[in-house]
């Protein structure tokens, strides 16, 4: 996914708890699953970071020889400059992007 495309803010901004609670009833489980949303959102940017800058490994053990490689620069540039995992599952999280669902509430449901 890229990230760079989403509208979510690079800067904290104050939010409305309310809204937060709407989509599940409760403020502590929407900030759960923003929370794991988040968590999978960094693994990949992680990941995807990795991957690029494994192009550019070097393998010698001469420590006194150090490259500066541009592109290697700008693909660091440009992952500092994405929103934050956080932000980027908020604004996921509040426009309805998410999938989830809670198996005890299910259960509950079928119970009655």
């Amino acid at each position: 996914m890229d990230y760079k495309k989403t509208n979510a803010p690079t800067t904290t901004v104050v939010r409305d708890m309310e809204k937060f609670s709407e989509p599940t009833g409760n403020v502590y489980e929407s900030l759960a699953i923003i929370g794991k949303r988040a968590n999978q959102i960094s693994v990949e940017i992680k990941n995807d970071l990795s991957k690029k800058l494994s192009e550019f490994a070097s393998y010698n053990d001469n420590l006194e020889e150090v490259f500066e490689n541009r592109e290697q620069i700008e693909i660091s540039r440009y992952y500092e400059k994405l929103p934050k995992p956080v932000l980027i599952a908020i604004q996921e999280f509040l426009t309805g992007k998410i999938y989830f669902r809670n198996p005890a509430k299910e259960k509950d449901k079928l119970d009655k």
